[in-house]
């Protein structure tokens, strides 16, 4: 008989055993399912080739569809991308733990394969319980929306599995995301600040803090 993949992460005095074999199946290589602030996702070691392509495969991309990577805090910033911008300081400052997504450049000397990203990473802080005790363990994870491409991202944890099944070894249930809407995406990669999806954070927001260009969504 196959263990429920789904464990209970509801309760931060008793999810103990559920962020433990969500680690354990980070460290081989494996996929979880993982509430955050705005919408489920998918997530893998993102210094395991195998394991991003195995998320890719999930959800039915391919590697022209590299997954953003959850962070456990700001400071880490510094570790996976290089020359970040002022502004790109200010919006991090501002918004995260949040809704923000921000593509910078990668630092060269990382050794990692997310797709064709060109030398590019879309780095996240999510601004919820559960993902953030799983990342100070196991430290940066590609996470994708969970849900197969060109379907609804999936706000509560049934919406998830219904759509991945067993390509994931493990669901870690938050409960309802209380977000409900995809992070704004901030490209940080030219000479000007460029919103790319604009989702929880607004461009009013953003524009509060930095200059950014862009009528993404509209």
């Amino acid at each position: 008989m196959t263990a429920d993949p789904v464990l209970d992460a509801t309760d931060p005095a008793s999810w103990g055993p559920a962020i433990d074999a969500a680690v354990h199946t980070v460290s081989r290589g494996g996929l979880i399912v993982l509430p955050t602030d705005t919408v489920y996702g998918i997530g893998a070691d993102a210094f395991t080739p195998e394991a991003v392509a195995a998320l890719l495969a999930a959800k039915g991309r391919g590697r022209q569809q590299p997954p953003p990577v959850l962070m456990p805090e700001v400071a880490t910033l510094d570790g996976l991308a290089t020359s970040v911008p002022p502004a790109v300081r200010d919006l991090a400052a501002a918004f995260w733990p949040g809704g923000l997504t921000i593509i910078v450049r990668a630092q060269p000397s990382l050794v990692w394969d997310l797709g064709e990203t060109h030398g590019t990473v879309a780095l996240r802080v999510p601004d919820h319980p559960v993902s953030l005790a799983l990342l100070r363990r196991t430290g940066p994870l590609a996470v994708s929306s969970a849900n197969k491409t060109g379907q609804p991202s999936a706000l509560d944890v049934t919406e998830a599995h219904e759509q991945l099944g067993a390509a994931v070894q493990v669901y870690l249930d938050g409960g309802p995301t209380p977000g409900g809407v995809a992070s704004t995406i901030v490209d940080a990669t030219g000479d000007d600040l460029r919103v790319v999806r604009e989702g929880a954070i607004s461009m009013e927001d953003l524009r509060a803090v930095a200059p950014v260009e862009g009528d993404a969504g509209r």
